[in-house]
């Protein structure tokens, strides 16, 4: 076998299984070196390290030249040795304290035996649910012993009473007897430790097994403390500060250990009273090992030092656990500021050349690369670019290349590894703490800037939670091939567009870029044809010809059809923008857009419509998402800094400013904004008086005050509303602070109105600010005023200005929010994450754990990876059986209707042929059956569902490809039509297999999609609405089975840390606790997000069952919940974890 190195002699071993236990008083002395144990609270004597002190020279080395006598090793070599002190008397443990309770509990006070019935169904219950599972295992037989009060004869028990195990005040238990066996039999004992470790020694092995325990690697005997075990000199070394030399604590704390038992070990043997030295035995031991227990007595803890015990050395962020062995510092990774540049790519990231010198990445030297490496070797550190090592393959030296003089002349061969510094292309690992979703951790190429602060592009700090007003980011450069491949295929930017926390983009178009987007598609702007040219040699991708113009004469003038070269071609896309009126969406003129607020791209081109932050934005079925789903990562990528560039290059001709101008309105306006809110204050006066003559009378369900401040908070946001929208209709089109918040750039109505018309009412948790002194908010107001000003209605604008009373009131507002953003549940995240990391799917299509136990039979019931699936409306659910049976039933019967639809070949086939009709009464039974199946799993009409291959637009798609002519006949079969769906979806299969449960589970799975396909591909839509030729239905069926196969959740995916992060985040963000997805979230704990309240998580996360039982709840009420019960397995994996 291999050996690990010159410094070591032990063999590499393959590592089987991690078996954690309790170390035993035998191990405890076998492993130490101290023989005897440690009998000296000193270190020194003459000197020298005392023999059996505290610093035993046998446990290792502290000092440079000296060896270690146990090992002969130096400093460097010699990892230290254990020893330990042999306590005179048993003490607890307090880490096991509670534990040592339980099991008291569970065993005979007198013989030690089980007080659980072997017999005892129940008992047998638990052996076969809890196995494997020796902490369930162990809290199940607790849960069954501790009613027993009599040890029973039958279960080979002494058939005594028991006593009553209570637990007192710090390391004190007690024993109370009911019922005695004597007479003269003792009531109330206090149990020592000592008494507690003679019990335990008792206890059988195969007792040790029912409670959970492997008697080989732990006993109940040996939670309790009877050989301490102390640490080498390595793990607590000496401070030295000046002169003097500080001891660590734990030595410190090991020293007053040995005194405590070098007095109890001598009034043991004198036969003094024992009581009070065990006791202060047994403060130092439980201090030493938890400093901040709440068992340690409140006076020792004033009387002593703080000191650091073992488990603060572990836990914490500064621990060993979390900031050595989770988290550690790392070589090759830089930290900045970051700040904005729109002409980087998405998958770009500028990194300024003081940075790019200092970090490098090996690379070897091959015949391809020889003269560039040699190149690099010879310009040395002090150039950039350059290297800053040379590592020669044939005798491992490491050249510093900062040194010119070590490397005279230095001629590289293949195999050669040089360390040069990265250069633009090179890729990086960027992340932003806290790293909260998978988007925290996103590769980059590398673009070496002149600048001292990172690059990145506007759009990818939406991904990474930032912004640009001093955020920093770390960055890591990744140091093998392998590593860079891995960044490549899995980190880059472009690749994690779509987040399958939520199905949809989690960057987009922001800022600049989409406010010039806003302006640029309005009807009345146009360009020349300078300015044409200028913006087409800003973009990457034209091909040179120039688009035709809007405009011919008298001379031409070009309009939004910069965009239309811009986004990519074969998209098609049909939204609405973001002021568009509803009323336009039906009649016979919906095609008519008179705001221009109806958004269509048809075959790459920007037919209609405003673009805004609906159409460009991170929101499901935006033009970025289309172009992901359709053209891939790459094109999308591309098109993120396409748009910028070429926009942001227009703002240059067009401009956009905003002062105080933008918030000016009209006179009229400002009287109408007046009036308004003088009414409002009448009409609040007037309910004051009702309620003073008492003539206000409670409304249903509420009490006269929650009455009374009803009506005034509707009175008083009524007329914020109604001074919003006269401040909104007097800003005109041209305004910038309006066309930034319509575009979704940036502000609100609601802003902008406060900023022009009135602040508004101010609310505190909910309320009207709440009388804070005697009766009244402040002291500027009377008692018992409840009128809008004193309760804090502010009337005034932040134009106008706010009073004294009105900008202490809108700061306490204020003062809520930000404390409201500034509570995080941090620890959520980790805990689930912990939890959940080694959840994963594997080969087979089942969710498993590291320990092969086996959480999902498939990954969300269906197998779908979150990123490939979208929102789609099942045609069928919502519908009369007359219109039902009008758009999806085919009449092969009336010759007229076939003629227009088909050719004469399709049409004499369809009339002669009693195979054809067959197959179109089957279809339309099986319709018929999908509708009443939707209507069972949708029983208040839902219609919306997620699942992949968008139907309608890739039939939009298949119909622009191959230019389909609606009113043309078609000569597409429908038997062919009935046959290919068939064969399509015998092929589209997530679970595989012959069998009967495989074959039941596959139908569970694809069910939705199976209604979806058949519903939407049936023969008379295929015939008479999209006319689809032959050649056209081939390929759609063939991108359909292509999507639907990339659409699967691939091996190896780790769903469990997606999951834990998905449910996470949003818990640490502090969103809504209702907080709720319209689409359903890709992973194990879905329903949780769509029904679940993360107060739950807040609270307890264990398995308590109100808990259990809000999980049920919530299950039971969620649509998916009753349709394939697909989140029954999430239960299963979530419960243990809150």
């Amino acid at each position: 076998m291999d050996t690990l190195g010159s410094d070591s002699k032990a063999t590499i071993r393959l590592v089987k299984k991690v078996q954690l236990g309790i170390l035993s008083p035998d191990e405890i002395r076998r492993m130490s070196v101290t023989e005897g144990g440690i009998i000296h609270p000193y270190i020194y004597e003459g000197g020298k390290r005392k023999l059996g002190g505290l610093m035993d020279p046998r446990q290792g080395v502290v000092i440079r030249k000296a060896k270690c006598q146990t090992c002969d090793g130096t400093i460097n070599e010699c990892p230290g040795h254990f020893g330990h002190i042999n306590l005179a008397k048993p003490v607890y443990h307090v880490g096991f304290f509670e534990k040592t309770i339980e099991i008291l509990r569970c065993v005979c006070y007198y013989c030690s035996k089980l007080l659980v019935n072997p017999n005892n169904p129940k008992f047998k219950e638990i052996l076969v649910k809890s196995k494997d599972q020796p902490l369930k295992c162990m809290a199940h037989v607790y849960d069954l012993c501790k009613g027993i009060n009599i040890c029973e004869v039958g279960n080979g028990g002494c058939g005594r009473y028991l006593p009553k195990i209570r637990r007192l005040k710090g390391f004190k238990i007690n024993g109370e007897w009911k019922h005695v066996d004597e007479d003269s039999q003792e009531k109330k004992i206090v149990l020592t430790a000592e008494r507690v470790w003679e019990i335990f020694k008792r206890i059988s092995d195969e007792d040790c097994a029912i409670l959970g325990m492997d008697p080989k690697y732990a006993r109940p005997d040996w939670m309790i403390v009877t050989c301490l075990p102390v640490p080498p000199p390595a793990v607590r070394p000496a401070q030295i500060i000046g002169m003097d030399q500080i001891e660590n604590d734990l030595t410190m704390k090991l020293a007053d250990i040995v005194r405590a038992n070098n007095k109890l070990l001598g009034a043991v043997q004198s036969g003094e009273i024992l009581s009070g030295k065990t006791k202060m035995l047994q403060l130092h031991i439980a201090s030493m090992m938890d400093s901040k227990s709440t068992l340690l007595p409140a006076y020792y803890h004033e009387s002593t030092l703080p000191t650091q015990s073992i488990k603060d050395r572990l836990e914490g962020r500064d621990g060993r656990i979390r900031g050595n062995l989770m988290g550690k510092r790392v070589d090759f990774a830089a930290r900045t500021v970051i700040t904005p540049d729109p002409n980087l790519r998405i998958d770009q990231v500028g990194i300024p050349r003081s940075i790019a010198q200092n970090m490098t990445f090996p690379e070897r030297v091959a015949p391809f690369n020889i003269e560039k490496m040699q190149e690099l070797v010879q310009r040395g550190n002090s150039q950039y670019p350059g290297a800053k090592f040379c590592i020669i393959k044939k005798n491992g030296d490491r050249i510093d290349l900062r040194f010119p003089s070590k490397s005279p002349d230095l001629r590289l061969e293949c195999g050669d590894i040089v360390e040069r510094h990265i250069c633009d292309g090179d890729l990086v690992v960027l992340n932003r703490q806290p790293s909260l979703r998978k988007e925290g951790v996103m590769g980059h190429r590398v673009k070496v800037l002149p600048c001292s602060t990172f690059c990145l592009n506007p759009s990818v700090a939406t991904a990474y939670n930032a912004n640009f007003d001093g955020d920093e980011m770390n960055l890591h450069v990744p140091q093998s091939m392998e590593t860079r491949s891995e960044v490549e295929s899995l980190l880059v930017s472009s690749r994690l567009i779509i987040t399958p926390q939520a199905s949809k983009p989690v960057m987009g178009i922001v800022q600049d870029t989409l406010v010039g987007a806003y302006k640029l598609t309005k009807r009345d702007v146009f360009l020349e044809k300078e300015q044409m040219m200028n913006l087409l040699m800003f973009l990457p991708t034209w091909d040179g010809k120039m688009p035709q113009p809007a405009i011919l004469k008298p001379r031409p003038q070009w309009t939004a059809a910069v965009h239309s070269i811009i986004i990519p071609g074969n998209v098609n896309m049909m939204r609405t923008h973001s002021t568009h009126p509803d009323d336009e969406d039906e009649g016979p003129y919906k095609w008519i857009s008179p705001g221009d607020t109806k958004v269509v791209i048809e075959n790459g081109e920007l037919v209609m419509g405003i673009l805004c932050k609906k159409t460009l934005g991170a929101s499901a079925a935006s033009l970025l998402h289309i172009i992901f789903m359709e053209l891939g990562h790459e094109v999308c990528g591309r098109f993120y800094g396409n748009i910028q560039t070429v926009i942001n290059n227009w703002l240059l001709y067009e401009g956009h400013s905003i002062g105080i101008e933008d918030t000016l309105a009209d006179c009229q306006t400002y009287m109408g904004i007046q009036d308004t809110i003088q009414k409002a204050k009448e009409d609040v006066i007037e309910i004051i008086q009702k309620s003073h003559n008492d003539e206000l009378e409670p409304t249903p369900g509420n009490t006269l005050r929650q009455t009374f401040e009803n009506q005034v908070n509707r009175i008083l946001n009524n007329a914020q509303q109604q001074a919003s929208a006269l401040a909104k209709n007097s800003l005109t089109e041209y305004n910038n602070l309006k066309a930034m918040a319509v575009a979704g750039s940036s502000g609100s109505s609601i802003t902008t109105s406060q900023a022009i018309a009135c602040v508004g009412q101010q609310n505190v948790e909910g309320q009207r600010i709440p009388f804070g002194f005697r009766k009244r908010t402040l002291p500027h107001f009377i008692k018992d005023d409840n009128g809008p000003e004193s309760r804090g209605f502010v009337e005034n604008s932040y134009l106008t200005g706010l009073t004294p009373s009105e900008f202490y009131f809108h700061a306490m507002a204020g003062r809520e929010l930000l404390i409201y953003e500034a509570r995080t549940e941090t620890d959520i995240i980790r805990q689930l994450v912990k939890g959940m990391e080694s959840v994963m799917v594997h080969y087979d299509g089942t969710v498993r754990n590291s320990a092969g136990r086996l959480l999902q039979f498939c990954y969300g019931e269906d197998g779908l990876a979150a990123e490939s699936v979208e929102l789609q409306k099942m045609p069928t659910v919502n519908l009369s059986n007359t219109v039902f049976e009008k758009k999806f039933k085919f009449d092969p019967s009336n010759e007229h209707n076939l003629r227009s639809m088909f050719n004469e070949e399709i049409t004499r086939e369809l009339t002669s042929s009693a195979e054809v009709i067959t197959e179109i009464e089957h279809e339309w039974e099986q319709l018929y059956k999908d509708r009443e199946a939707l209507r069972q799993i949708f029983p208040t009409g839902e219609n919306k569902v997620v699942l992949p291959c968008n139907l309608q637009r890739m039939i939009w798609d298949v119909q622009k490809i191959f230019h389909i002519n609606k009113r043309a006949p078609t000569d597409l079969s429908p038997l062919r039509v009935i046959q290919g769906v068939r064969d399509l979806l015998a092929k589209c299969v997530i679970v595989v297999g012959e069998d009967k449960l495989s074959i039941q589970a596959n139908q569970n799975a694809t069910l939705l999609f199976q209604c979806l396909v058949r519903s939407t591909l049936c023969s008379k839509r295929l015939a008479e609405e999209y006319r689809l030729s032959s050649e056209a239905f081939e390929w759609l069926i063939g991108k359909i089975e292509t999507r639907f196969q990339q659409a699967q959740a691939q091996p190896g995916e780790m769903v469990g840390a997606l999951a834990a992060q998905s449910l996470g985040q949003p818990a640490t963000m502090d969103v809504d606790c209702t907080w709720r997805y319209t689409m359903r979230v890709r992973d194990l704990c879905a329903f949780v997000l769509t029904t679940f309240d993360f107060s739950i998580l807040r609270e307890k996360r264990n398995c308590q069952k109100s808990n259990i039982q809000k999980l049920c709840a919530a299950y039971k009420t969620t649509t998916f919940g009753q349709s394939f019960r697909r989140h029954r397995w999430g239960i299963r994996l979530v419960t243990p974890l809150l």
